[in-house]
């Protein structure tokens, strides 16, 4: 006779086997339902690379740039960062092409005609930001640069460009504080180079220097000096913080997130940098907060606390102007506006060194109108055409954001053909607008005159966009080229530019991050009397 205590662990271990199946049976509909759909909505996006499993298009293509680097090698064996490999893609699978990045699907847009129409027929779809687990970790989504487009997004941008401009951002106004930088820079630069003794210069600390400073006379209300410690740390936690997040494999944080918590590696450095970055700044705010006084505004952050306070009076509980938010654009704006300034001086400065034709044919055009100790002026700007064309044509070679920052679209939308779905990141290729042979004559030259007419004059053409295009242009393009004119000519009145001897050139491919930076380079500089 059977027990009844056996039948009951019997029936409740087929009970249990049941309920396993049920669930994994449950489990099985519902990722068939899920795939489908999927399929269904990637049924008609643009061609591409076939993704791998797991890591999709980075395991072929991107995840190898980053092993090749770690053994000392380039991002590409040819020198080719990713812009220009995109680009390449481009003649595989077309101007509008996806690729995998883990299961996020990411179109990328190839040309003029396709970036333009994008980002600037269709402004509201391709205006957003992607939620990345990079990009969320490390802003919260906040600020002006990653946070997504939308209402909150407009106000605090409308705000900050007021804001700024009630400061001289873009104005005849800002440029003594300019000047003021450059003055240093000169100083320094002849200092430097007598002590290196014919071994050239590193001009990168000091122009980063130059350039962050009137930054922080926008934001912050006050200047570093050139030597200040804490001011140095912070500019170097800023480079290598973008370093790390770009050229490193800290980019898997976007495939699996838990890396970022990681104890160890630039998991555990990128946690460091992240969390050095935000006490300096905050102590800033906390000092601003301290001593602020409202009828006296030194800078933006003073002004945002005056509006965050404004709005507390008037019972908006909702607002989003908060200390918090004040922070992410703090960081926003700081590293923007320094990182991308300094390295298009950079570039400048070094195509000079490379055809030194060009820049005697600059530094004649300022002594021509200036003289070679007039004091330089924005006035001067449009007396001084072809200068004025060498540093477009350097932008448009180098393209300092090459890839521009990752746009998202907010909804499913019908594009060139093609489906984009809700949620695909956009990388609007702007390497391969600037070097469109359909739109440049023999695109690769480095030719300033096609910037000019037949009578000299400069001409603007609406196929450069350095600053990008659309709702999300640059918001400091007026600042940045401002900078960019007065540094490059007072430098190039003041200075003889060239490699040192025995020196070869460094490569042209850069180095790619979230900016194309030139690969390191040391000038000798000599005094034009």
């Amino acid at each position: 006779m059977v027990s009844r205590s056996w039948l009951e662990d019997a029936s409740g271990a087929v009970l249990s086997h049941v309920n396993i199946a049920a669930l994994t049976l449950f489990l099985l509909v519902c990722y068939s339902v899920r795939s489908y759909r999927k399929r269904r909505e990637l049924a008609n996006i643009p061609p591409g690379p076939k993704p791998w499993p797991v890591v999709g298009s980075f395991g072929g293509f991107l995840v190898p740039s980053f092993i090749r680097r770690r053994f000392g090698q380039q991002a590409d064996a040819t020198g080719k960062n990713a812009a220009v490999l995109f680009t390449e893609l481009s003649s595989v699978y077309g101007s509008v092409y996806s690729l995998f990045i883990g299961s996020q699907l990411v179109v990328v847009l190839n040309g003029y005609e396709v970036v333009r129409e994008a980002l600037s027929n269709h402004p509201e779809v391709f205006s957003d930001r992607p939620a990345t687990p990079a990009i969320t970790i490390m802003t919260k989504r906040k600020g002006i640069v990653f946070a997504p487009y939308g209402p909150v997004w407009r106000k605090q941008r409308k705000f900050c460009h007021g804001t700024l401009r009630s400061f001289g951002f873009g104005k005849l106004s800002l440029e003594p504080c300019i000047l003021q930088g450059l003055d240093t820079v000169k100083t320094e630069l002849q200092r430097r180079s007598e002590e290196s003794g014919g071994a050239g210069v590193d001009l990168a600390p000091l122009i980063t220097n130059a350039v962050s400073n009137v930054i922080c006379s926008l934001i912050l209300g006050q200047r570093f000096h050139h030597e200040d410690r804490e001011f140095g740390t912070m500019l170097g936690l800023m480079v290598r913080g973008l370093e790390i997040c770009v050229n490193s494999a800290a980019v898997l944080i976007n495939i699996f997130p838990l890396l970022y918590y990681f104890p160890f590696g630039v998991f555990k450095e990128l946690r460091q940098v992240e969390g050095d970055m935000t006490v300096f700044l905050k102590r800033i705010i906390a000092n601003h907060r301290e001593t602020l006084d409202p009828d006296n505004p030194r800078d933006l952050t003073d002004m945002y606390l005056m509006e965050m306070s404004a709005q507390q009076a008037a019972g908006e509980e909702d607002s989003s102007f908060t200390e918090d938010y004040l922070f992410y654009i703090i960081g926003d704006l700081f590293i923007a506006g320094t990182d991308t300034t300094t390295n298009s001086v950079l570039w400048i400065l070094l195509y000079m060194v490379l055809y030194p034709d060009t820049q005697d044919k600059v530094q004649a055009e300022i002594d021509e109108v200036v003289g070679k100790h007039g004091v330089l002026s924005l006035a001067d700007k449009g007396s001084l055409p072809f200068t004025e064309a060498t540093i477009m044509e350097v932008q448009r070679l180098s393209v300092v954001v090459p890839l521009s920052i990752p746009h998202m679209v907010s909804k499913t939308t019908e594009f060139r053909g093609y489906t984009i779905p809700k949620g695909t990141v956009v990388l609007p290729n702007l390497w391969s607008v600037h070097r469109d042979p359909t739109v440049w004559d023999d695109p690769d030259s480095f030719n300033p005159a096609r910037f000019l007419d037949d009578e000299g004059k400069l001409l603007r053409k609406e196929c450069f966009i350095p600053f990008g295009i659309g709702r999300r242009v640059c918001m400091g393009e007026q600042l940045a080229k401002m900078e960019l004119f007065l540094t490059v000519t007072s430098l190039l009145q003041a200075f003889k530019f060239r490699l040192p001897e025995g020196i070869p050139p460094p490569p042209l491919h850069g180095r790619f991050g979230l900016t194309l930076a030139p690969c390191p380079y040391t000038v000798c500089v000599s005094l034009r009397r």
